[in-house]
């Protein structure tokens, strides 16, 4: 029987048309792919949400003094002490500073006590991108050093330029290495020297889109993008891209058994796959965008990005890889190409061949035993949580290896107070000075405080102790809507614990003296970023949890099903995060964690965890209407069991990716989800799900139809 002419023509008119558009799609995102980090922030206080206390007092910094960018500190030291000399060419380093177009003022040279080192604030102008002014500011130090002197640029400005350059490799060797894993696995498990390039192919084009939407919101303001996002961005694309196309291909392969052209085995695999593939993409969409509850906007951040390259994850899937693999056909496989008419593979009883035959056989006859030991495993892994410390770390630590910002602070507290150059500020009432000031001055940890004055040639003033004195001989306190800047040298180093504590003491003492006080600076920002973290994941992580379970519920038509399902996930999250614990503080000894680390993980790990169960119950589902419950389950883990694990493997490794950029909480969270994925793939989704489900036979599918069947039990 032949097609008429027309529907033979669309048959080869609309793959073409589709791969077309992509490659439009393409031509125009690849060259956006490495501007995005033109449109990237990673200032701390932009990411706060407006209502702390840090951002308002950011806010309104701009009306006691010349709006300015942030302070990179130069150190200089020497071993027994500076010479004259020393100190003469400290003081042409600052003059020469000075002279920047990117540095806005600079501060006289200060000696230590103890004669051994110096410090210079050069603080940046507004529109000055740190990373640039610090590494030419660090090219002037290095130009300027005397023999025997060492020279740090530390600070505010120096970490960030540390943390920028560390970002760096996000654009070309995070997605290299991903790309490299990914074909590796393909080339094993499929064999074939063609179908790695069609499925990668579609994630790549599948991301260029992604990053071109993305661009274009963040330039127009509309999302917010920094390394993390951008990062996680790419790892989330090929990883879902790839799993999507996975969960297609083998639907095309078995349809290549029963049908002759590539036409009719593309419908079959689109029927077979589109309902579990939209509906596992539609979950991980609406997992993403919980963040958007978050107060913390560099969370936030993340959910709109995240969602649209899901969304254009399951458009090149269901679009892209379709057009091309029936463009090629059976030649995608070779040479293990399936011919028309061959048999399926037996997929349970005792002429069943292979590893998910053997697992189907030990879950039919063990099905309690099974899941009781892997649910005692997962719970035993989990108490690795009683040694989580994940409510924040020190900003020299978020960068791993090498640091000049790290050493130069570690200098600084040597010879000054820690806090140099990074003050508290406070912003209060100008009648209440004098308290204010007396408050300020009696906490503990505090080394100085001053005013900050537009017209002192420092922007500061010194502040006496009878009210509405400033004992300044050039300046009084800048007034702003009746309030005045307090600026409080700390101690302590200012990314320190030890200088959180002395915030909190600040803002105790302060709001004593007036509850409209506030304090800000540096160290408040990271206070406030880590308590609105540990916020966020208290609220976000039980929404995450009840809305993926409200679509289990309407994808599967069962309450019991998903309720196992959700359990599953949960226990294996829990799991992952105890090792990783175990594994932070015991073989990697890294100081602790970021509170979007547990978050981040947990919105990745059950969105993407409950993906492989939703392949796999899906599948179940589909043959328990045939064949009955128990027997569907077994059949249902034979016919995924391969594609599933093969996705599995695939996502670990461009989740593990991540560790390649030297961030703290990017190589946190690549273990975590990544350790997270494998124990879904190979113990959740391949043992203990199925184990329950047949264990529970019929009423896993309660209330639905299938829970009154039982003629096949």
């Amino acid at each position: 029987m032949y097609a008429h002419p027309v529907k033979r023509s669309l048959r080869i008119v609309l793959p073409a048309l589709v791969i077309l558009v992509w490659l439009v799609v393409a031509g125009v995102g690849g060259p956006v792919f490495g501007k995005i980090g033109e449109v990237a922030t990673n200032d701390q206080t932009s990411f706060l949400p407006a209502s702390a206390d840090a951002t308002t007092v950011q806010e309104r910094a701009a009306d006691f003094r010349q709006p300015a960018g942030a302070p990179a500190i130069v150190v200089l030291e020497r071993d027994g002490g500076l010479t004259r000399d020393d100190l003469a060419d400290a003081r042409q380093l600052a003059a020469v500073l000075a002279d920047r177009d990117d540095v806005q003022g600079v501060s006289p040279v200060i000696p230590s006590e103890d004669g051994e080192a110096a410090e210079i604030v050069a603080t940046l102008t507004e529109a000055a991108d740190p990373g640039d002014a610090v590494a030419a500011i660090r090219a002037d130090v290095d130009a300027a050093l005397p023999t025997g002197v060492a020279g740090y640029v530390t600070g505010p400005a120096g970490f960030t330029a540390d943390l920028t350059a560390a970002f760096a490799g996000i654009d070309g060797l995070l997605l290299g290495v991903a790309l490299a894993a990914v074909f590796v696995i393909l080339v094993v498990v499929y064999r074939s020297p063609l179908l790695p390039f069609l499925v990668l192919g579609t994630a790549t084009f599948a991301l260029c889109a992604s990053i071109l939407v993305v661009y274009a919101l963040a330039e127009a303001g509309v999302v917010t993008v920094n390394g993390q996002v951008q990062g996680i961005l790419s790892i989330l694309v090929i990883g879902a891209a790839t799993d999507y196309a996975l969960l297609y291909t083998a639907r095309f392969r078995e349809a290549l058994r029963d049908h002759r052209t590539g036409w009719g085995a593309t419908r079959a695999a689109l029927r077979g796959s589109v309902e579990p593939i939209l509906a596992s993409g539609g979950t991980v969409i609406v997992g993403v965008l919980c963040l958007l509850f978050s107060d913390l906007n560099s969370n936030k951040a993340l959910g709109p990005v995240a969602a649209i390259g899901i969304a254009f994850s399951l458009l090149a899937s269901l679009t892209l890889l379709p057009a091309l693999l029936m463009a090629f056909g059976r030649a995608a496989f070779w040479p293990r190409r399936p011919a028309n008419g061959s048999a399926h593979p037996v997929l349970t009883g005792a002429d069943a061949r292979g590893v998910w035959a053997r697992v189907g056989r030990l879950v039919a006859r063990r099905a309690r035993t099974v899941w009781i030991v892997c649910t005692v495993a997962l719970l035993a892994m989990g108490a690795g949580l009683v040694g989580l410390r994940a409510d924040g770390v020190p900003q020299s630590d978020l960068v791993i290896g090498a640091s000049q910002a790290r050493d130069g602070q570690d200098v600084l507290a040597d010879h000054f107070p820690g806090g140099s150059g990074s003050p508290a500020q406070v912003i209060g009432p100008e009648r209440d000075l004098d308290r204010l000031v007396a408050a300020v001055r009696g906490v503990d940890g505090v080394d100085d405080v001053v005013a900050a004055a537009a017209d002192s040639p420092s922007g500061t003033t010194a502040v006496g102790d009878t009210a509405g004195a400033a004992s300044g001989p050039t300046a009084r306190p800048t007034v702003s809507d009746g309030d005045v800047l307090l600026e409080a040298t700390l101690r302590a180093p200012a990314d320190s614990s030890a200088a959180e504590q002395t915030v909190r003491d600040l803002r105790t003492a302060v709001e004593r003296v007036s509850p409209d006080a506030l304090v800000g600076g540096v160290t408040a920002t990271a206070l406030d970023t880590d308590d609105t973290g540990i916020r966020d994941r208290t609220v976000i992580i039980p929404i995450v949890l009840l809305v993926i379970l409200g679509i289990l519920m309407l994808l599967l038509r069962s309450v019991v099903a998903p309720l196992v399902l959700i359990g599953s996930v949960v226990v294996s999250f829990a799991a992952a995060l105890g090792v990783g614990a175990l594994v932070f503080d015991h073989v990697l000894h890294l100081p602790g964690a970021d509170p979007s680390v547990p978050l981040f993980s947990f919105v990745f790990l059950v969105a993407l965890g409950v993906d492989y169960n939703i392949f796999l119950m899906t599948r179940v589902r589909e043959e328990s209407l045939r064949h009955g419950p128990r027997e569907g389950v077994l059949r249902g883990l034979g016919a995924t069991g391969g594609v599933i694990t093969s996705a599995g493997v695939v996502l670990a490794a461009t989740f593990a990716a991540l560790g390649v950029i030297p961030i703290l909480f990017l190589v946190q969270i690549a273990f975590v989800v990544a350790f997270g994925v494998l124990l879904d793939t190979v113990v959740v989704r391949s043992l203990l799900v199925p184990a329950v489900v047949h264990d529970l036979g019929r009423r896993a599918w309660w209330p639905s139809r299938l829970s009154r069947t039982g003629r096949h039990m």
